[in-house]
């Protein structure tokens, strides 16, 4: 099962994400997730295991993600995440953080701090610059499709304003406690795809990292799992896709890289999607997430 997106191509609506997975153990398990049937992994350079989940590559959707020191070095980031990835084009290339940060090399991935202890922010360095470039490798053939990733309204609704090439996706964090109905509408209303980079809500990465909650001790959820013989995390990837969004979860256990794509022998009735709906929290956590120093959702 697969979206089709505004340049045409098709992306498949369940992935996998391989961030926080160490390289010497993601191989092994895409290898395993090809065999289950997926054909989207979501990379990144800062997930530094690019090389390990080109050499497990084949006949996959690919994403990459350019990190934010590599605002100013967009053709340059882009070639070294395809020579690790041991490829001649990515499927879709994303801005991973609308900021741009102080240069550290290109596919180091830093985060510099200035003397403050905050991130140190480029001012040279428009969001508009680094989208014009991000176009510039879909005319090189490097890239077929380009997009925004954690862009809110504004910043999304900017980038169409400015760009040739559309942006064909923003990844977001999206999920049962978090839904974001009117970025998901907006994007959707003018052809940009919606992808869930954390479609389950928090596990204890995303927890420890940014403080989300997670939503599979819900007990409007539980009680649907027992309603159609799935589990939670069925029932919200379930729901996530019939919002037609494109959900990529994490997981390096086997079950679970299973369970999460048995997802297609069932459907949620409305009623069931519009109890899923009113358990929207309208936010993501109990304070605001912080990027080094910046409020991510202020």
């Amino acid at each position: 099962m697969a979206i089709t997106l505004n340049n045409g191509f098709k992306m498949p609506v369940v992935g996998l994400g391989v961030w926080r997975m160490d390289g010497k153990d993601v191989r092994d398990l895409i290898i395993n997730s090809v065999k289950l049937g997926y054909r989207h992994f979501d990379c990144a350079a800062d997930y530094k295991n690019e090389a390990e989940v080109g050499e497990a590559l084949s006949e996959a959707f690919k994403t990459g993600l350019l990190w934010n020191s590599d605002h100013g070095h967009v053709l340059e980031a882009c070639k070294d995440s395809l020579k690790k990835l041991q490829l001649d084009y990515l499927d879709l290339y994303l801005v991973h953080f609308p900021v741009a940060v102080k240069h550290t090399g290109v596919g180091q991935t830093g985060s510099p701090l200035d003397k403050d202890g905050v991130l140190d922010i480029d001012t040279t360095i428009s969001l508009e610059d680094t989208w014009h470039a991000m176009e510039d490798l879909v005319s090189k053939g490097l890239v077929r499709s380009i997009g925004i990733s954690n862009y809110d309204i504004f910043l999304t609704r900017d980038c169409l304003a400015y760009s040739k090439v559309k942006p064909a996706v923003n990844q977001i964090e999206t999920h049962p406690y978090f839904q974001r109905d009117c970025l998901v509408k907006f994007c959707q209303k003018h052809g940009i795809c919606v992808t869930a980079h954390t479609p389950l809500g928090g596990a204890a990465a995303n927890a420890e990292w940014f403080g989300t909650v997670s939503c599979l001790d819900d007990p409007v959820l539980k009680a649907l799992a027992e309603k159609y013989k799935k589990t939670v995390a069925q029932i919200v990837l379930r729901w996530g896709i019939q919002r037609n969004t494109v959900v990529i979860p994490k997981t390096s256990k086997f079950e679970r890289l299973k369970e999460n794509f048995e997802v297609f022998d069932f459907e949620l009735a409305k009623e069931d999607m519009d109890k899923i709906k009113a358990i929207d929290r309208k936010y993501r956590t109990n304070q605001p997430a912080k990027f080094w120093g910046i409020d991510l959702y202020a």
